[in-house]
């Protein structure tokens, strides 16, 4: 009797323990910590400042000065660059002007050394029957390089003569309703008497075609400065582009010859080339107006005709 009542107390006994065992506590529940976003590097507030750009993975300064409508050699300025040529990912690049002024060309001078504004050189490009290795495509071409090489590449150059007036109609059209203040303000005129054979579409064609004679006369759409002269811009033969504000920059590719140099001032209806064929398959001007750095309709800002 007493050894039953033994093997009795010692199963409840193991029964407790065995209960005591298998209860489940409460448990401390499971967090998955992140870093916190105040110990994340904050971003730079200029990166939300359309005064300020950040350089991105094959960049040149050439492709975000024309982005932003603007000179090259402004950027270079406003951001104390030593090496043009040298920018770096997630740097951060002023591209207006500091003082926030945004109307009006800017006219002052850009010193460069006379014997290098201009080289004379080969003939004019002849006329394109393949891929040219030694052009730049026109959106990755480096105006660092070219213009840290003195140059105008291979365009062939021409005494300037006197400033001539074109008869073409003066009467300006009417601004774009995004224009920035005092681009209304500019006078515009065709760059040359001929036929439009090609317009305006955007993905295809970034301007407007007109059809003329080797040797025709190209003039200045409007008045403004000359940021550019030269043929190392794959596709766009010998180029001449010039600034007319802030936000507005005119374009007049294929030329035969070219009549200006970079940092010259020019005058509404200036002659600045003779048309031609380089890098074409025929003789004719294409004309391009880009607003802050994007290309527009030129019918647009032109009168009509």
């Amino acid at each position: 009797m007493i050894k039953k009542s033994n093997i009795l107390l010692c199963s409840i006994t193991l029964a407790a323990l065995l209960s005591g065992c298998g209860t489940t506590g409460v448990q401390a529940p499971v967090v998955e910590r992140h870093p916190s976003s105040s110990s994340a590097a904050a971003s730079d507030p200029r990166d939300r400042d359309p005064a300020y750009y950040t350089v991105k993975r094959g960049d040149t300064l050439l492709r975000i000065a024309l982005e932003h409508g603007q000179n090259y050699r402004d950027l270079v300025a406003w951001n104390d660059l030593s090496n043009p040529n040298d920018i770096k990912v997630d740097q951060v690049l002023r591209v207006l002007p500091p003082n926030g002024d945004t109307g009006g060309a800017q006219t002052s001078a850009i010193v460069m050394p006379p014997a290098t504004e201009v080289k004379p050189a080969a003939p004019a490009v002849p006329k394109k029957t393949g891929p040219r290795g030694e052009k730049r495509a026109y959106s990755d071409a480096t105006l660092a390089e070219l213009r840290a090489d003195g140059g105008t590449g291979d365009a062939k150059p021409a005494p300037a003569p006197a400033a001539a007036v074109a008869a073409a109609p003066a009467a300006a059209a009417a601004a774009p309703a995004a224009s920035a203040p005092g681009d209304d303000k500019i006078s515009w005129m065709w760059p040359s008497e001929g036929k439009v054979i090609g317009t305006f579409d955007e993905g295809k064609n970034k301007g407007v075609d007109i059809a003329g004679k080797a040797g025709q006369q190209v003039v200045a759409a409007g008045a403004g400065k000359v940021m550019y002269a030269g043929s190392g811009i794959r596709g766009y033969g010998n180029l001449v582009i010039v600034k007319h504000s802030n936000s507005l920059l005119s374009a007049y590719a294929h030329n035969r010859s070219i009549l200006v140099k970079e940092g010259q001032n020019v005058n509404k209806g200036q002659a600045i080339a003779e048309m031609g064929d380089s890098d074409a398959d025929r003789v004719k001007l294409h004309f391009e107006i880009r607003q802050q750095g994007k290309p527009v309709d030129p019918s647009k800002f032109l009168p009509n005709r």
